[in-house]
């Protein structure tokens, strides 16, 4: 589908969908209040940079050209970096002025066998656009988009490093789990019979560790994980394999809204693989986990949950360029008691939020109390939350006129609160034409520092913090 490129004096939030063509090192950016004297390391970001290639710009928020992003903390200032991932996506978009590779919900396939070879052969046609996530695998630093093309890069330079060990399957999470130095992740692989992948992975070394066959799987971005057990949510967006190869439409597209199969959860068994339950539910359409925890026998699972797919759409490139509003999704507990059966969701929370994050080294996989994300009061993200998931109350931080990215938390070294430490959120400010990096206080949301940076960053989607990094 053919586009016009933003105009780069573009206001508001279309500021944040126009692309960014320079790369910079700025080693001491300009703050404004006081950064806290124990914050060091390094926050690492991806997301889409580019979205115009040629004389066509791609059609989802999704499909940009990733760039890398890095603000290092030390000695009370802040450094940073960008610099464009040099995936094969990249680079024959450099060379031949256009889109060589499958995204999301752009396909640059024309005929019926490369689509084929697409869908069934990762290394033929599958991106390697690394634009979702950021994560580690023992020594090395992956930039992650939802196919098994991971790219690695050097964290301090940006430098892209070449191809990272791939998971299984043909459609992977770009939000692996850390466990132990082990990442954890779940892949679908397509085919006359489907199957769900959970599987575990070391440098140099891969297991896979259940497999559950599906006849049309469903759309899948993240999952939970906890001591016992991998936890996938089965909304209602699903496939036909064979339409998926042959149905000459982009990878969202062949995917269709059916309530009627209802929606589902699937625990299984870390240890053995075996299938631990299976639970009915209403419809729902899910992004993002929050964090799943087992008590007293019971597994509980809080997700965000739409009630339908049309956030996919939503995201489409001209509509967000074009200033429509986008739907929000609510947070959800589910509570998985025995084997299986059906289970009805409670309403944690009025307000509604996406990109959540948590204190993923203290609570993962154990009961926590706090989650943050970003929300919209006026259509498109232009808030900071707080939720504390026991009583339902929401906190907010606002700057009117500006549009905040995933508050990332950085905690503070032996803090003993959940929610010691700060948030890093990338902040859109289309009245200076540019962003800089919000830091927060978790525990009240009030601003400490915020670090400028003189050009605009583009709306991306999640980072890592790091302390190894400087």
């Amino acid at each position: 589908m053919a586009g016009e490129t933003v105009s780069t004096q573009a206001v508001g939030p279309q500021l944040g969908l126009t692309d960014l063509a320079e790369e910079r090192v700025l080693d001491d950016l300009p703050v404004e209040g006081e950064l806290p004297p124990w914050l060091a390391g390094s926050l690492l970001r991806t997301g889409p940079a580019r979205w115009d290639v040629g004389d066509r710009s791609v059609n989802h928020w999704f499909d940009g050209l990733a760039m890398l992003h890095r603000f290092t903390f030390g000695a009370g200032g802040v450094s940073y970096a960008n610099r464009f991932l040099r995936s094969r996506a990249f680079e024959a978009a450099e060379r031949e002025g256009r889109l060589a590779y499958r995204e999301f919900a752009t396909d640059p396939c024309r005929s019926a066998f490369r689509r084929i070879a697409s869908v069934f052969r990762p290394s033929a046609e599958l991106t390697d656009n690394g634009s979702v996530n950021v994560h580690r695998l023992g020594e090395q630093w992956l930039s992650l988009t939802e196919t098994p093309m991971p790219v690695e890069f050097d964290p301090r330079t940006l430098e892209t490093l070449g191809v990272g060990p791939a998971p299984p399957g043909h459609h992977t999470t770009a939000h692996p789990h850390d466990d132990g130095g082990e990442l954890w992740g779940h892949a679908v692989r397509f085919g006359a019979r489907s199957h769900y992948l959970i599987y575990a992975q070391r440098p140099g070394e891969r297991r896979v560790v259940a497999r559950h066959a599906v006849r049309r799987p469903a759309y899948q971005h993240s999952f939970a994980l906890t001591p016992r057990h991998a936890v996938l949510a089965e909304g209602c967006f699903v496939a036909d394999p064979l339409h998926l190869a042959l149905g000459g439409r982009t990878f969202a597209e062949s995917f269709t809204w059916d309530p009627s199969r209802g929606g589902r959860l699937l625990a299984f068994d870390r240890a053995t693989g075996a299938t631990a339950g299976s639970w009915e539910t209403d419809p729902f359409f899910c992004f993002h986990h929050v964090n799943a925890f087992e008590d007293e026998g019971d597994i509980v699972v809080d997700l965000l949950a739409f009630d339908d797919a049309a956030i996919v759409g939503a995201l489409a490139l001209g509509r967000l360029r074009a200033g429509e509003e986008v739907p929000l999704p609510e947070l959800r507990r589910f509570r998985l008691r025995g084997d299986g059966g059906r289970v009805t969701p409670e309403r944690l929370c009025d307000h509604r939020f996406e990109l959540p994050v948590t204190h993923y080294a203290r609570v993962n996989g154990r009961r926590h109390r706090w989650v943050w994300g970003v929300g919209a009061s006026d259509g498109w993200f232009d808030e900071i939350v707080k939720v504390d998931v026991d009583t339902g109350h929401a906190t907010t931080w606002r700057q009117p006129g500006a549009y905040p990215g995933e508050p990332v938390l950085a905690a503070r070294p032996g803090g003993e609160d959940e929610d010691d430490g700060v948030l890093l959120s990338v902040v859109l400010e289309p009245e200076r034409g540019a962003s800089s990096l919000v830091v927060l206080d978790a525990a009240t949301l009030d601003e400490l520092a915020r670090a400028q940076v003189p050009h605009h960053i583009p709306f991306g989607f999640h980072g890592h913090f790091t302390e190894e990094v400087s």
